[in-house]
């Protein structure tokens, strides 16, 4: 896969489009603090492991700009629960 994770900061989303669809993360931003409230995966794309390229992409990009992160969202919280590298970015 070469699509890459792009925030769309007008939208308060991180999204990644595959196969003419898109995968989104939701987000709002405050006082250097991201939480992440909802992710969406199309049902065309779902058991692709997009939902986890997406939340990896997001999370990089969050660490880059110095962010810390609150996973509202169960999806962006059982991935930070699997990925241990990704634990000191939690608020």
């Amino acid at each position: 896969m070469t699509e890459t994770v792009q925030n769309n900061p007008a939208r308060k989303r991180y999204e990644l489009a595959v196969e003419d669809h898109l995968a989104a993360t939701y987000y709002s931003l405050l006082d250097g603090v991201i939480t992440f409230i909802h992710t969406e995966v199309p049902k065309e794309l779902e058991g692709k492991g997009i939902g986890s390229k997406l939340i990896k992409g997001a999370l990089d990009q969050v660490r880059a700009a110095g962010l810390k992160v609150i996973p509202q969202c169960p999806f962006v919280k059982a991935y930070i629960g699997k990925h241990a590298e990704y634990a000191d970015l939690l608020k």
